[in-house]
C-alpha cells in the first residue's frame, strides 16, 4: 500500500503520503504511514532486499557480461529545516542537510536502470546504511570500497563495473580497488602517464591519438541541442606516479606500484570534425568484457543515476518537501519512494504490445505532453500510474452506472 502511494507525481505544496479513494479513510491512511515509518524495529537492511531481489532478477535477462554499478552523491536540502530533528552540516555552517550516497544498478546491455542496490544516508546522528552494519561517516571516496566490498554478497549472477564521475580520480584509489579486483569505470582528469614508455598528459595522448587517425564514429550524438558524432579511440597507459594525499591540510606523496589501465578517449564533434567535448576515460575491464566502444556507452549512461535523483526530487516524488522529522523516517520512505522508481522503469524496459499499450494509456492518463522520440517518460508513467490506481479503486467501491450518475451533478454543459 505504501508502494502504491508512492505512484504519482507528488505535488511540492502536498508531498505528503497520498492515500487511494478506498474505504479507509485518508486520515488512517496518514496515521499507519507515520507509525511504518517511525518504526524502529524496520530495519533499513530489510526494506532495501526486495530492490535488491528486483536487481538479481533483471540482472539475469542481460546479455552483456557484466552490469554497471554506478555511484554518486547527493545533497538534500529542506524548506523548512527546523523541523527536522538531525540535519547534518555538509559544507559550511549555513549548509545544513542530509547527503545521500547510491549506488544505482545499470544494464550494460541499454543503460536502462534496474534498482538502487545500496543508501546511505548521512545525518546529525550518524549515517543510515542498507548494510547490515552502520558505517561511518567518510569521505566520498572512502565509502566506494566498502560498497564494492559489499556488493560481492548481492548474489548478482553477472560480475559488476563500478562507474563514477571524474569526482573519483584518484591514483590511490585506482590501485586499492584493483587491488582488492574490482572493475571500474572512471572519467579522469588530465593528469600525465606513461604512454609507449613516455610520460605524456592524457591530453596529448588523445592529440595523438586523432593525428594517427585511431579514432573511430560509433554513432550520432546530440551535443547542447546540436547534432554530432560520436567518435572513440582506446590505448593503454601506465599509472607510474606517487598518489598525491591531503589528510587534514597535510600534503605527501604516497608511492605505488605501476598500474597499466585502459585508456578510453570520447570526443564529441560537429560533422565538420571540431571538437565540442572529451571525455578520458580509466578502465581495468578486460578487453574481452567490452569494447572501448562498449564502454563509452557505459560511461554514458551513467547519467542514470541522475535521473533517478530528479525522479526522487522535482520530477516526481518531492523528496525535499517531506514533512517527516527524522533521518530514519526519512530513509524509510526514501526507500519505499525508490520501489515505486522500479516499478515505472520495469514498465519502461517491457516492449511487448501490450506493455507498449498500457504505457500509451498511463500517459494518456497522465495529461503530459511527450516528445515522440521519447512517448513513455518516466514522470509521465509515474503520474498516470496514480490516476489508473485511482480509477480501479472506485470501481471497487461504486459502478460504471453510479459513477456516470454522479458525473451528471457536475456544473458542465456539453457545448456540442
Amino acid at each position: 500500500m505504501l508502494v502504491q502511494s508512492h505512484l504519482r507525481v507528488a505535488n511540492e505544496l502536498a508531498a505528503g503520503v497520498a492515500s487511494l479513494p478506498g474505504a479507509e479513510s485518508a486520515f488512517a491512511a496518514t496515521q499507519a504511514a507515520w507509525r511504518f515509518l517511525n518504526n524502529d524495529r524496520i530495519p533499513l537492511p530489510a526494506l532495501a532486499e526486495p530492490l535488491r531481489e528486483v536487481g538479481r532478477e533483471r540482472v539475469e535477462t542481460l546479455e552483456a557480461p557484466f552490469v554497471l554499478l554506478v555511484h554518486d552523491w547527493c545533497k538534500l536540502s529542506f524548506n523548512h529545516p527546523l523541523r527536522k530533528r538531525d540535519l547534518a552540516q555538509v559544507t559550511h555552517d549555513s549548509d545544513v542537510g542530509y547527503e545521500l550516497t547510491t549506488a544505482l544498478l545499470v544494464s550494460a546491455d541499454d543503460g536502462e536502470p534496474l534498482a538502487p542496490m545500496e543508501i546511505e544516508l548521512y545525518t546529525k546522528k550518524g549515517v543510515l546504511s542498507t548494510r547490515d552494519q552502520s558505517s561511518r561517516h567518510r569521505p566520498h571516496l572512502e565509502q566506494v570500497l566498502p560498497i564494492m566490498d559489499a556488493s560481492e554478497s548481492w548474489g548478482l549472477s553477472k560480475p559488476i563495473v563500478h562507474v563514477i564521475d571524474r569526482e573519483a580520480d584518484s591514483v590511490d584509489h585506482y590501485r586499492r580497488w584493483d587491488s582488492a579486483g574490482h572493475k571500474f569505470l572512471i572519467r579522469a582528469d588530465d593528469r600525465r602517464v606513461l604512454w609507449n614508455g613516455q610520460p605524456f598528459l592524457m591530453s596529448e595522448v588523445a592529440a595523438k591519438l586523432r593525428e594517427q587517425r585511431k579514432f573511430s564514429c560509433v554513432g550520432a550524438a546530440n551535443y547542447q541541442g546540436r547534432k554530432a558524432q560520436l567518435w572513440v579511440a582506446e590505448t593503454s597507459v601506465v599509472l607510474h606516479r606517487a598518489a598525491k594525499k591531503n589528510v587534514r591540510g597535510r600534503k605527501y606523496d604516497k608511492p605505488g606500484r605501476p598500474l597499466e589501465l585502459r585508456l578510453i578517449v570520447v570526443q564529441v564533434r560537429n560533422r565538420a570534425g571540431k571538437l565540442l567535448a572529451q571525455w578520458l576515460l580509466l578502465s581495468n575491464v578486460p578487453a574481452e568484457w567490452a569494447t572501448a566502444e562498449l564502454l563509452a556507452w557505459c560511461y554514458y549512461w551513467r547519467w542514470r543515476i541522475e535521473s533517478f535523483f530528479k525522479l526522487l526530487k522535482s520530477h516526481g516524488q518531492q523528496l525535499e518537501q517531506w514533512q517527516q522529522a527524522s533521518g530514519p523516517a526519512i530513509a524509510r520512505r526514501l526507500l519505499i519512494a525508490a520501489m515505486a522508481c522500479v516499478v515505472v522503469w520495469q514498465l519502461q524496459a517491457q516492449q511487448s504490445p501490450k506493455a507498449t499499450k498500457l504505457k500509451d494509456l498511463l500517459v494518456r492518463l497522465s495529461g503530459r505532453q511527450t516528445k515522440r522520440s521519447h512517448p513513455h517518460t518516466a514522470p509521465a508513467l509515474l503520474a498516470g500510474f496514480w490516476v489508473l490506481l485511482s480509477l480501479l479503486e472506485l470501481l471497487d467501491h461504486y459502478s460504471l452506472h453510479e459513477l456516470k450518475r454522479l458525473a451528471k451533478l457536475l456544473p458542465f454543459r456539453d457545448t456540442g
